[in-house]
């Protein structure tokens, strides 16, 4: 059994190879980097995922998404210099290692969660039409000066007499056959297309026609060293490294889960954070792109029937083996089929379908369609960073919306619920018992409990406690301590004494901790808000007892 499922990686190993070297030096081009920095970005991440990770399907190398954005940073922080260009991307790849690595030691595994979905698939389709734009530019030999995409359609437009025709034939034709192989799941349709090229090139001399030529790829070992950037230049590669980790996070993390809940394999957020932090670590210290787990390669990994991690071994070991022998053949590799592979690949992202369930659904329509405009009309760098902003103002627009329900028991039984939603249920005389719709954190904490005394003071003066339940908060920040002791501060002014229920463990050990003026341990109870009003009774009668 062992030897046949050794034999399944093996055959996806070099399939997947295949697909991912030619893909490696055509993300290179959209990054603006030489072909090596794809390649050992390849190696990197097949190797480190490999050694760190968990997920048997996953593929780490160059995505689309990654590339584009390093070229847009690395231009606007180096201009034409294309060594400080290389230096600034370098800086910019170890700083992203870095932040997965701290999200990793941190735990917090499910940081890309901060990117709502309608946003990542807008900002994925925008960059799928900035990039497809982008490649029909370079073939045909427009260059604009400007990024954006109603400025580069123009330009495309405005410089049609100039167009280079053949290079265009060229890649329309290998466009076309990529398509067509694509249709044969076990037929290595981006290795053909790139020997077909190759072919092209020694028969009918393309690059006397204008048609560019990938050239030289310089894969000598370096020895790891930190880019010399300026401080402010570190500075700006750290606040962009945050943002593309965070893309990159949510891009991996999508195609990981999404394969492990069709097989129902296990997933380890933070395992996948420490492989995603070293494989960038390692790109970075050898002048590599950036890395994550791709969906195509992923779900190409699985068509070709991987069975575990050495897959993406076998195809580090078939790449290794294709650069030692074919490098040189690989440098004559036309551009126009570079650029192919890369439209190609990015295809799968760009089908208007995704748009159809938030409008079917009447949610998030203008959230999807602002992330996308975006991409579009800011470029690729500024369109991430709005994509990220516009997440974080959902976030805080979602808290800050967070409100205070008044719960009254149910019949005779011991269950609360919403007063507005169950009329029906009665409050308990004497008493007032509410819960906060959302976790309290130091965002909404004074916001909720002021709310909370709005509700008490408008109901009637005769109550003499207040029970808050506390279920939607794992753990207290010290901003929400000290929330929580202004306002059991108030309520004892009122006469009034307050009762916690549904405590988390977290939670109550901070409140112990603190230790709040009025808020005594037979007031912090982790049961339920039945034992929390039996309390407050006892309290009211003169009694005592300790539910904890």
């Amino acid at each position: 059994m062992l030897k046949g499922m050794s034999m399944a990686d093996l055959l996806a190993g070099v399939a997947l190879a295949g697909l991912l070297l030619p893909e490696a030096v055509a993300y290179s081009t959209i990054a603006g980097l030489p072909p090596q920095a794809g390649v050992v970005a390849l190696f990197a991440g097949l190797c480190c995922y490999g050694l760190f990770g968990l997920s048997r399907f996953a593929v780490v190398s160059a995505t689309s998404s990654s590339a584009a954005v390093v070229a847009v940073a690395a231009a606007t922080a180096a201009g034409a210099d294309s060594a400080l260009r290389l230096v600034f991307a370098t800086s910019l790849v170890l700083m992203t290692g870095v932040f997965f690595l701290v999200a990793c030691f941190a735990r917090v595994g499910s940081i890309s969660d901060f990117i709502a979905k309608p946003v990542l698939r807008g900002f994925a389709f925008g960059l799928a039409v900035v990039i497809i734009l982008k490649q029909l530019a370079d073939v045909v030999g427009v260059h604009p000066a400007h990024g954006d995409v109603p400025r580069l359609v123009f330009a495309l437009f405005d410089q049609m007499s100039t167009w280079n025709l053949a290079a265009g034939g060229v890649g329309l034709v290998a466009l076309a056959l990529l398509f067509l192989f694509a249709r044969l799941p076990l037929v290595p349709g981006a290795i053909l297309v790139v020997v077909g090229g190759i072919v092209a090139e020694h028969v009918w001399h393309l690059s006397s026609y204008g048609i560019g030529l990938v050239g030289p790829i310089d894969l000598r070992l370096q020895i790891p060293a930190l880019p010399s950037l300026a401080y402010g230049d570190w500075l700006r590669a750290g606040e962009l490294g945050a943002a593309l980790a965070l893309i990159l996070y949510a891009e991996s993390v999508g195609s990981i889960r999404t394969f492990a809940m069709k097989h129902g394999d296990r997933v380890a957020p933070n395992r996948d954070l420490l492989a995603l932090g070293m494989a960038n670590l390692v790109c970075g210290l050898f002048q590599g792109m950036p890395v994550g787990a791709g969906y195509s390669a992923t779900a190409a990994n699985e068509a070709g029937g991987a069975t575990s991690r050495m897959a993406g071994v076998y195809a580090a070991l078939t790449v290794l083996i294709l650069v030692l022998t074919a490098l040189p053949l690989i440098a004559m590799t036309p551009k126009p089929v570079l650029a192919a592979i890369v439209i190609h690949a990015v295809s799968h992202t760009l089908r208007p379908s995704v748009f159809r369930p938030y409008f079917l659904w009447h949610r998030d329509r203008l959230l999807i369609a602002l992330a996308f405009a975006a991409v579009l009309v800011f470029g690729v760098l500024d369109g991430l960073l709005a994509a990220i902003a516009v997440s974080l103002l959902m976030l805080l627009r979602r808290l800050a919306a967070s409100s205070v329900t008044v719960l009254g028991r149910l019949g005779d039984s011991h269950d609360f619920v919403s007063q507005a939603i169950y009329p029906a249920a009665q409050s308990a005389p004497g008493l007032i018992i509410l819960r906060p719709d959302a976790a309290l954190f130091f965002a909404n904490a004074d916001q909720v409990l002021t709310q909370a005394r709005h509700v008490i003071e408008a109901t009637d003066s005769a109550c003499h406690a207040v029970v808050l339940s506390l279920e939607e908060s794992p753990d207290l920040d010290g901003s929400t301590i000290e929330a929580l002791g202004g306002f059991t501060s108030a309520l004892r002014l009122a006469g009034k004494n307050l009762f916690l229920a549904r405590l988390k463990p977290a939670a109550r050990d901070a409140l112990v901790r603190a230790a709040l003026p009025g808020l005594d341990l037979a007031a912090l109870i982790g049961l339920s808000v039945d034992d929390a009003v039996t309390a407050a009774r006892q309290r009211a009668s003169g009694g005592g007892e300790d539910l904890l």
